[in-house]
C-alpha cells in the first residue's frame, strides 16, 4: 500500500463524529449522494470512450494505464471521494429513513395499542432533483441545508495531489423523472357487502402498509367510463351485515353517481310553505312507477341514481296498499287518512292520504283494443331491451281473451305494420309476429305513431279500452320530429278516446322525460321494465289497473287550517304540481286511476305553536282587520285540514267533487298506532329523501329506515317489500350515513 493511501486512511481514523443534528444529517446525506453521482458520472464518461467488446466491470475509481500496459487505480482525485462515499452512503440512507421521509411514505406502525401518540413530522422542502435511475422505493430526495456552507466545485481537468480535505461537489444535471405509462382502462375492485368489525383494524393496517410500499399507480386516461369507475364508493359508515345489523365504519367515501346518459326532467324539491300565506296545496295524482324500477336497476348495478331520477311519489306508489275500497263505480274511491309523528323529525307530523280505485266484480272486465308500437332500432339489440320486450308482451297477450284485439307496429329502418288487428285468442299468430321482430338499422320512425293510431281507430271498441302501448329504450323518432307537435297529436287522439302508455327498457339511452310527458298527455301510464319480474308485475299483476281506467283527470287539493298547522310541505309530486285555480278548471289535464290502483300522498306538517317552525313569524301584520279573507268559513276550528278531490268518470267530461275534513279523530300520538301500510310508506319516503339528498328529510339513518320498513312489512305475499329491504342495504353501502350510526353496545370500527 502506498504512503499516500496510508496517510488517507489514517486521517479518516482520526476524524471525530459530529454531534447529532438535523443540519448534519442533511449535509451527510447530500454529501454521500453527490459523491455517488460524481463517481458514476466519471465512470460513464470513461465507458463512453471504451472500445467495443466485453465491458469491464465498473468500480468507484478511475482506471488508468501505465507505460507497461498494466491497469492501475488512480488514487489521486477519487480516493477521498470513494472512501467517504463508502463510509457515509449507508449512514445517509439510515438518516434519510429516520428524518427525511414524509409520513405518507413511511410504513405505518400501529402504536395506539401501547398508548403512544406518534409525533407530527413535517417534511423539509426538497431542493435536489431525484435521480430516476436509483432503484429505491420510495425514491430518495436529497436535501441541502440552507444554513450550511456551499462546497466549492473542483476543476477535474487538473489532477490533485493527495486526498482533498473538502469533498468536491460536482454540479448534478437536472434529470426529469420518466412519466408513468397511462393505462387505457381501470378495472373496478369488488366491494364487500359487509365487514367484520373485529377484523377491520387489521385489514386497514394491511391496506395501509401495501399502499405505503407500492410505487405510485399510473395515471389513467380520463374518460366517462374510467371516471365512473374511479368514483365508485367503498363500503363505509352504515354498512349492513347479512343479519340486518348496521356496522359503524368512519370516514365514508363520496357516493358514486353514475353518468348514465339517460335523460330526466329536472325539478327542485317541494319547498316548505307557510300556512298563513299559502294555505292551499294542489296537485295531480300520479300512478306511474317508472322511477322505482329505474332506481332499483341502478342500485343493483352498484351506483347511486342521479337525484332527478328519484321521484318520491313513484317510489311510494310502487307498492300496493290495503286501503278501504270504494263502494261503487259512481264514486270510484274513498280516502283513507291518518296523522302521526314524523319518523325523521319528532317535532313534526305526517298527514297520510291514501285512495284505492274501485275494483269491478269478476266478469265485468271491459274489452281491450291494444296496439303495440315497438322500437326495433339497432340500439334495441341488447338482452334487456328487445328480447325482454318480446317476452313481456307475450305475458300480456297470455292474459287477453277473445273479446280483446292486438295489433303490432314496428318503427325503425323498416317501419311498418307487423300485425293487423287480430283477436287475442289467436295467440299463436300474435306470438309469432312478436318473435319475428329483430333490431337493426337507425331509428327512423317514418309514420310509426300515425300507423299505430290508425290501427287503434280501425279496431276501436265502444265502452272499452283503446290504447297504444309504446315500448322503447328512449328513441322517440316515431314519425313526428317536433316534441310539441307530438304531444299535440297525442292529446288530439286522447280526446277521441285512444290513450297512450309508455314502457321503457334498458339504460344509457333512456329518455325518461319524454316518456313521462307523452304518458301524461296520453292519459296513460309510464313504467320502466328492467327485468322479467317487473314485466310480470306491470303487465300481469297490474294489467287491470293499467288498462281498465275507472276515473280520469283526478286532482287533489288540501287546505290547511292556520290555527292548527303553521307549515307544510308535500313529499314528492314536484312534476305534478298544479295552480290553485287549476283545480276547478276541467280543461286542465290530470292523472288517471285504473281499477284497484292505489295512490298515496304524504304531507309533512308542523303543528301550530311548535318550536319546529323553520320560517320566522312576520314582525308586522299584513292583513287588515276587516279583511273578509281572514274570517273563518267553518264551524270546526279544530280541523287540521280539508281534503278535496276532483275526478271525471271515464266517459264524462264534467268533473265531480269529493270533500273530506281532516279531524282530530285521525290523529295518532305514536307511529306504532297506525297501520303497517302507513309505516312502510313513511319508510319508503324516508329512503327516497335520503337517497336523493333531501334538504328536509335526509337525516334519518339507514338502520332506522330499515327498522321502520320492517315494522310495516306485513304479509308481503308478492315479496316486493322484502326486495325493498335489500335496496336499503345496497344504498347504505353506496351512500353511507355522514354521521356514524352505531347500534347500542356495538363498538365502532376504528
Amino acid at each position: 500500500m502506498s504512503d499516500d493511501m496510508n496517510d488517507g486512511f489514517k486521517s479518516l481514523k482520526d476524524i471525530q463524529a459530529p454531534a447529532a443534528s438535523d443540519a448534519a444529517k442533511k449535509r451527510a446525506l447530500a454529501a454521500s449522494m453527490m459523491a455517488f453521482e460524481a463517481a458514476k458520472t466519471e465512470t460513464a464518461k470513461n465507458n463512453a470512450t471504451a472500445p467495443q467488446g466485453v465491458r469491464r466491470p465498473s468500480r468507484l475509481s478511475s482506471i488508468i494505464t501505465s507505460l507497461k500496459g498494466k491497469s492501475i487505480m488512480d488514487m489521486r482525485l477519487p480516493i477521498g471521494t470513494a472512501a467517504i462515499a463508502l463510509l457515509l452512503l449507508p449512514l445517509g440512507y439510515q438518516l434519510y429513513n429516520s428524518t427525511s421521509m414524509s409520513p405518507a411514505d413511511r410504513v405505518p406502525v400501529d402504536t395506539t395499542a401501547q398508548g403512544v401518540v406518534p409525533p407530527k413530522v413535517t417534511p423539509p422542502p426538497t431542493t435536489m432533483p431525484v435521480n430516476p435511475n436509483l432503484d429505491l422505493r420510495p425514491p430518495l430526495a436529497a436535501e441541502t441545508d440552507p444554513a450550511a456552507p456551499t462546497p466549492a466545485t473542483k476543476d477535474e481537468s487538473e489532477p490533485s495531489k493527495g486526498a482533498d480535505p473538502v469533498v468536491a461537489a460536482p454540479v448534478v444535471p437536472q434529470v426529469e423523472p420518466a412519466k408513468p405509462a397511462q393505462s387505457p382502462t381501470v378495472q373496478p375492485q369488488p366491494e364487500p357487502l359487509a365487514q367484520d368489525s373485529a377484523a377491520a383494524p387489521a385489514a386497514a393496517d394491511m391496506l395501509a402498509n401495501e399502499s405505503a410500499m407500492a410505487p405510485p399507480p399510473p395515471a389513467p386516461i380520463e374518460s366517462a367510463a374510467t371516471s365512473r369507475l374511479q368514483t365508485r364508493a367503498a363500503p363505509s359508515a352504515g354498512i349492513i351485515a347479512p343479519e340486518g345489523d348496521f356496522y359503524a365504519v368512519p370516514a365514508p367515501m363520496s357516493s358514486a353517481t353514475e353518468p348514465s346518459g339517460d335523460e330526466f326532467t329536472q325539478f327542485d324539491e317541494s319547498r316548505l310553505k307557510v300556512v298563513a300565506s299559502e294555505p292551499v296545496s294542489t296537485f295531480s295524482i300520479d300512478v306511474d312507477t317508472a322511477s322505482y324500477s329505474y332506481v332499483r336497476s341502478v342500485l343493483d348495478d352498484g351506483y347511486v341514481p342521479e337525484p332527478d331520477a328519484v321521484r318520491l311519489e313513484e317510489l311510494i306508489n310502487y307498492f300496493p296498499y290495503d286501503y278501504a275500497p270504494a263502494d261503487s263505480a259512481a264514486v270510484p274511491f274513498k280516502p283513507t287518512m291518518a296523522v302521526f309523528p314524523t319518523p325523521w323529525n319528532p317535532k313534526t307530523q305526517l298527514l297520510h292520504i291514501g285512495i284505492k280505485g274501485y275494483v269491478p266484480p269478476a266478469g265485468e272486465d271491459k274489452p281491450s283494443n291494444l296496439v303495440f308500437l315497438i322500437d326495433t332500432s339497432g340500439s334495441m339489440d341488447e338482452p334487456n331491451k328487445l328480447p325482454l320486450l318480446k317476452r313481456a308482451f307475450a305475458l300480456l297477450v297470455d292474459q287477453l281473451s277473445a273479446k280483446d284485439t292486438v295489433s303490432i307496429v314496428a318503427y325503425a329502418g323498416s317501419a311498418g305494420v307487423v300485425l293487423e288487428p287480430t283477436k287475442a285468442d289467436d295467440k299463436a299468430k300474435i306470438l309469432a309476429a312478436l318473435d319475428n321482430l329483430a333490431a337493426g338499422g337507425s331509428t327512423a320512425g317514418a309514420e310509426g305513431i300515425e300507423l299505430a293510431y290508425k290501427l287503434a281507430e280501425q279496431a276501436k271498441v265502444a265502452d272499452g279500452t283503446n290504447r297504444v302501448i309504446l315500448a322503447t329504450d328512449g328513441d322517440f323518432n316515431v314519425g313526428i320530429d317536433n316534441p310539441d307537435d307530438l304531444e299535440t297529436f297525442i292529446k288530439s287522439k286522447r280526446d277521441k278516446g285512444v290513450t297512450l302508455s309508455v314502457l321503457g327498457f334498458g339504460r344509457g339511452n333512456l329518455d325518461d322525460a319524454t316518456m313521462q310527458a307523452l304518458a301524461q298527455n296520453g292519459n296513460g301510464n309510464a313504467a320502466y321494465i328492467d327485468n322479467f319480474r317487473e314485466a310480470q308485475k306491470v303487465l300481469v299483476e297490474e294489467g287491470g289497473s293499467t288498462l281498465d281506467m275507472i276515473a280520469k283527470d283526478v286532482k287533489i287539493q288540501v287546505e290547511f287550517n292556520p290555527a292548527m298547522v303553521s307549515e307544510y310541505r308535500l313529499i314528492g309530486y314536484e312534476t305534478r304540481a298544479l295552480n290553485r285555480e287549476d283545480f276547478n278548471n276541467d280543461a286542465v289535464d290530470a292523472g288517471d286511476i285504473g281499477a284497484g290502483h292505489t295512490v298515496t300522498a304524504i304531507y309533512e306538517i308542523t303543528p301550530a305553536g311548535s318550536d319546529a317552525n323553520l320560517v320566522d313569524p312576520l314582525r308586522y301584520d299584513t292583513k287588515p282587520a276587516a279583511d273578509p279573507a281572514a274570517v273563518a268559513t267553518t264551524n270546526a276550528p279544530t280541523e287540521l285540514a280539508f281534503l278535496k278531490m276532483r275526478y271525471k268518470l271515464p266517459n264524462e267530461d264534467v268533473s265531480q267533487l269529493l270533500e273530506v275534513p281532516v279531524t282530530p279523530s285521525v290523529v295518532y300520538g305514536n307511529i306504532d298506532a297506525v297501520s303497517p301500510d302507513m309505516k312502510f310508506a313513511a319508510a319508503v319516503a324516508a329512503f327516497g329523501q335520503k337517497l336523493k339528498g333531501s334538504n328536509y328529510g335526509g337525516a334519518m339513518s339507514w338502520s332506522d329506515i330499515a327498522m321502520l320498513a320492517q315494522t310495516g312489512r306485513g304479509a308481503d305475499t308478492s315479496g316486493y317489500r322484502a326486495e325493498f329491504m335489500g335496496l336499503i342495504k345496497t344504498a347504505s353501502l353506496l351512500k353511507p350515513d355522514t354521521a356514524t350510526q352505531a347500534k347500542p353496545n356495538t363498538p365502532a370500527a376504528p
